[in-house]
């Protein structure tokens, strides 16, 4: 019998042309649990009120999540916190869960990654339009020439193939190289494997959101200088 390396290959039940597999079973799973943990830090919000533990450790990751936008972006974190928190919310969740027995992060379905990709290629747009208008925002795929707007286009969609590719790439390796050092030794190498996933799997999340969150930034931060620059420039006399 084969060793399962990715999740949409454990099929749990099939009727005609809809397949409910792990990817799809663990993925509202980590939706349901992030949900939950979010009401049950923020239900018992009252004036005047102690919070307790879980609010506190929420509120303390917010803080570290906004001083990393702010320091990669130099703009108002609250502008990107939503969607870029969400991101490395999920993809930690879904990495870290690794190393409960029997759990599948998806993360290594490329159904997974290429999801997450194509909601930043649909982020980058929406936060630059948002930001420049959408006049403003097309004319950038025109600079410095109209004869690169194919190449810029093509920049586009290449970004989001590699953003997909690039996490679906590391962790489905871990889990390979975890299931074969599972045959060889099964008690010494797994729990060396486990350590390991736990710290790789943090760091994975944290540069795909990095990314994501440069993407973003990047889509209105040069357009935003130069409209400044004109503006400045349309007021001397």
């Amino acid at each position: 019998m084969s060793v399962p390396f990715n999740p949409d290959q454990i099929v749990y039940w099939r009727y005609g042309p809809f397949t409910l597999n792990a990817t799809l079973v663990f993925t509202w799973g980590i939706m349901t649990l992030l949900a939950l943990g979010a009401y049950l830090a923020t239900c018992g919000l009252r004036p005047k009120v102690r919070p307790g533990r879980l609010q506190n450790l929420l509120e303390a990751l917010l803080e570290v999540i906004c001083a990393q936008i702010q320091e990669v972006t130099h703009q108002d974190p609250g502008r990107h916190l939503p969607f870029v928190g969400t991101l490395f919310l999920f993809v930690a969740s879904s990495n870290l869960l690794a190393v409960v027995p029997g759990f599948w992060p998806p993360t290594a379905s490329l159904s997974t990654t290429a999801a997450l990709a194509i909601c930043v290629f649909v982020a980058v747009p929406w936060y630059g339009i948002r930001a420049l208008g959408l006049k403003q925002y097309l004319r950038q795929y025109l600079e410095p020439t109209p004869l690169m707007l194919p190449f810029n286009l093509i920049g586009e969609f290449s970004r989001t193939l590699a953003l997909a590719v690039r996490l679906y790439g590391n962790i489905m390796s871990g889990a390979v190289i975890g299931a074969v050092l599972l045959t060889l030794a099964p008690f010494f190498f797994p729990v060396l494997m486990h350590l390991l996933g736990l710290l790789t799997g943090f760091i994975q999340a944290y540069i795909f959101a990095v990314l994501a969150l440069v993407f973003i930034a990047s889509a209105s931060a040069a357009q935003e200088e130069k409209a400044k620059q004109l503006a400045a420039q349309e007021k001397k006399p």
